[in-house]
């Protein structure tokens, strides 16, 4: 593959770089309005006003050309690929969107007497039943209104269990060094104390220092499966056995359930409460800071515990679905009942794919990863080498010794016409390269993304300054993303001079 022939260059077609108060011109408008026929309101107080405001004055074609050129900049799901490890930034049908949209849905107001509803109280209860049936588990709460929002919930559940017990000297939750970073965060929240389980040289949990650590202070090990190195733990048997033993809960972070889905259940493996991201998973466009949903399931010694409300069938009759509250339940998790269009599209993506199609969905990913996974480990260092789920997690170690870091490499891929993978995560895999490739993408897509990734290494070695100095095909260069972060310029300046 010819980088010189690839690249794409789209900088070369933009109608124009400038800015919207650049192209300003006294006098020039983009309409005509008609004479005022009302009363005009009083200004604000004088205090209140600015005079150095001055907006750009530009024609409607130029206006419409500069925001049309702004959206080509943008890239999304529906230009190109997102290989982003962690986050199943895949396709979702437009079907889901349509069904999400329909009025009688859209339009219901989370107040409306439950009399008035019973269409979408259908669709929860549903829903909580799928989703019970997928995970293995028997209670299922849709309120959290995001992974992490699901996470709180769980381990909040999990507390609440305890103390209905009288087992109050649980103060410690175990995460294994691989997991999101949402995991510890979430347990420190819930007033617990931290304690990280290594991994072992296979990628699992170590069970040695996993047995050394459990004891009458421990409520939980929050576990993901398979984990965040893409690794599904053949340990999880004795986990959940020795956890059990001690008097201990396993939580497991449902993240990656696109890897089971039909093929294995988190309940028959032993979890007792596992929180979903049904955004990621189950068809809600993923990221720009939302929508979500992370509804939680649980085994039925924590069923009492869920998060309210709770979808019960009542009887038979206009009014057979309610909201309910469990009798221990940990209260609200939000003002309403959760995120009814998240939920809404995962109903509609479970009932049109179905089981055989949820399975191909777990088939798909799995092999997906583990093709890219054959065709760059002679390329790139991989540091558990063993067959992966839905994702696999490469390193630029190899390429770093050659003068070009991880970061040099996800910069090139943009040349390439690639969203850059997930780097720097796990922090237990020096140089990571989180690839995930989704069961979205078709072999010709992979193809051509693996064809880059084998072109930057023999770029590595043969120029890593072109890496360093990447991208070089985007409208902006390379960016100090650090210093961006802290001190953003968040609105237009005029120029000096």
């Amino acid at each position: 593959m010819s980088s010189a022939m690839s690249l794409p260059n789209p900088a070369s077609a933009q109608p124009t770089g400038r800015l919207l108060f650049d192209m300003s011109v006294p006098g020039r408008r983009a309409a005509l309005l008609p004479p005022c026929d009302v009363l005009p309101s009083p200004l604000p107080p004088a205090a209140l006003l600015r005079e150095e405001l001055t907006l750009p004055e530009v024609s409607e074609v130029e206006v419409v050309r500069y925001f049309t050129h702004l959206s080509t900049l943008n890239y999304s799901v529906e230009t190109g690929m997102y290989p982003l490890g962690s986050c199943t930034m895949k396709y979702n049908p437009k079907r889901q969107e349509d069904i999400a949209r329909l009025p009688g849905f859209s339009w219901a107001h989370p107040l409306a007497p439950a009399e008035t509803v019973q269409g979408a109280l259908q669709v929860l209860y549903e829903l909580q039943g799928y989703l019970g049936e997928i995970t293995g588990m028997a209670g299922v709460s849709l309120a959290p209104m995001a992974g992490a929002h699901g996470e709180l919930a769980g381990i909040l559940m999990v507390r609440a269990y305890h103390q209905s017990r009288a087992d109050l000297g649980r103060r410690k939750v175990l995460v294994p060094d691989s997991a999101h970073g949402t995991n510890p965060a979430t347990a420190a929240m819930a007033g617990y104390e931290v304690v990280a389980i290594p991994s072992d040289q296979r990628g699992n949990c170590d069970l040695e220092h996993l047995r050394a650590a459990l004891g009458p202070d421990v409520a939980a090990l929050m576990l993901t499966q398979p984990n965040t190195l893409g690794l599904f733990d053949t340990h999880i048997l004795e986990i959940a056995a020795e956890l059990h033993r001690h008097g201990a809960l396993l939580y497991g972070d449902g993240a990656n359930m696109n890897a089971l889905l039909g093929r294995a259940k988190p309940g028959d493996m032993g979890f007792d409460v596992i929180h979903l991201n049904l955004h990621k998973t189950f068809s809600t466009p993923h990221g720009g800071g939302g929508p979500g949903a992370g509804p939680v399931c649980v085994k039925p010694h924590l069923a009492d515990f869920l998060p309210t409300p709770v979808v019960a069938l009542a009887g038979e009759g206009a009014s057979a679905y309610r909201f309910s509250a469990p009798s221990q339940t940990i209260g609200r998790m939000g003002g309403f009942h959760g995120n009814f269009g998240v939920l809404l599209r995962a109903y509609a993506y479970i009932r049109t794919l179905g089981p055989e199609g949820l399975r191909e969905v777990t088939d798909n990913a799995v092999l997906n990863a583990n093709y890219v996974r054959a065709q760059l480990t002679d390329l790139y260092a991989i540091k558990y080498d063993r067959t992966c789920m839905h994702e696999v997690v490469l390193a630029g170690t190899r390429q770093k010794a050659q003068g070009a870091n991880t970061l040099a490499i996800a910069k090139r891929l943009i040349d390439y016409g690639f969203h850059p993978p997930t780097i720097y995560f796990p922090l237990i895999v020096e140089e990571a390269l989180m690839i995930e490739p989704t069961e979205t993408e078709s072999r010709q897509t992979l193809d051509a993304f693996v064809a880059a990734l084998r072109a930057i290494a023999r770029e590595a070695e043969e120029d890593p300054e072109l890496l360093r100095t990447a991208p070089h095909f985007t409208p902006v260069g390379r960016l100090d993303e650090a210093t961006a972060a802290r001190r953003p310029y968040l609105r237009w300046k005029q120029p000096q001079g």
